[in-house]
């Protein structure tokens, strides 16, 4: 009967620890003047690396004006791209968090009557390729994280109610001369620059 006692105890320790660690709170995520991001606050996203590129935009991959895509200004460009806003998924939540599922807008209008909000499109047939576009989405395709990686961050699209999705970190594609942004390649650090 003792035995059973202290195995009830040691399981008892051991749910309220798994309870605890499961609410803690995870590092806030940063911007450049070492303040925690904050919803519904406006964001640049910049290169954490220099002589690279510029901040987010939107960029067409093709002549036609429509569709949009996630892309970086040209690092000789004098535009300063275009503010996004961090939206937590869990209600209630105004602090960003590492590692936490988000989701991102741009704060500007599109000429091609979409939502800004970034989302991810299916992998292209011939390249398997998936880059982040923009478009109403309020599944899984527009839930992203921000994951901090060797002192800089990562923009990372790995939704947990998808089960085991084919999760990727955001990276830089030039195609065509202009730099898109994709999954699948090499994760690109990228800082945060209040607006």
């Amino acid at each position: 009967m003792m035995m059973l006692h202290k195995s009830l105890a040691i399981f008892g320790y051991a749910c309220l620890f798994m309870a605890i660690t499961s609410t803690a709170q995870l590092p806030p995520v940063l911007d450049t003047d070492s303040q925690p991001l904050r919803r519904g606050v406006e964001y640049y996203i910049k290169p954490a690396i220099t002589d690279v590129g510029g901040n987010l935009t939107l960029k067409s991959r093709s002549n036609a004006p429509c569709p949009l895509f996630v892309g970086q200004e040209p690092v000789t460009s004098t535009n300063i791209g275009l503010p996004v806003t961090f939206t937590p998924i869990v209600a209630g939540e105004d602090i960003i968090e590492e590692s936490r599922s988000l989701n991102i807008v741009f704060e500007a209008l599109s000429t091609c009557v979409t939502s800004t909000q970034w989302r991810v499109d299916e992998a292209e047939s011939d390249t398997g390729r998936r880059f982040v576009g923009i478009g109403n989405d309020d599944g899984p395709s527009g839930i992203f994280r921000i994951d901090r990686n060797n002192g800089v961050y990562n923009i990372v699209w790995c939704p947990a109610m998808m089960g085991r999705p084919r999760c990727g970190s955001a990276g830089i594609l030039v195609e065509n001369g202009v730099r898109l942004l994709a999954l699948d390649g090499d994760a690109f650090p990228f800082e945060f620059v209040k607006a």
